[in-house]
């Protein structure tokens, strides 16, 4: 398995695990890393910045719900242990 992992990273991928609930709908995104015990998928991307270092445009407190900062949420990361994996999905070219 690891191996298999291994050549697709950088590539979209889905892969379902063995737990229930929504994490057993599996987890769609870039498989970042592999190693011997888990795979990294970036499950969300952060937005990229929206103002020019040290514009200050976000910095408030208060700014962060305001429409110009709306955008402004953090990625997403999933690590999943290799031993959890049901089946791994990728592109077959």
């Amino acid at each position: 398995m690891w191996n298999e992992l291994c050549q697709h990273i950088g590539e979209t991928v889905t892969i379902y695990t063995t737990s229930g609930g929504p994490s057993g709908g599996g987890f769609t995104g870039v498989l970042m890393s592999v190693n011997n015990c888990q795979a990294r998928l970036v499950i969300r991307r952060g937005p990229t910045p929206c103002c020019a270092i040290g514009d200050g445009c976000c910095d408030r407190e208060d700014d962060f719900g305001s429409d110009k900062c709306q955008d402004r949420c953090f990625g997403a990361v999933a690590d999943i242990p290799l031993d959890r994996i049901a089946c791994f999905v990728h592109n077959a070219i």
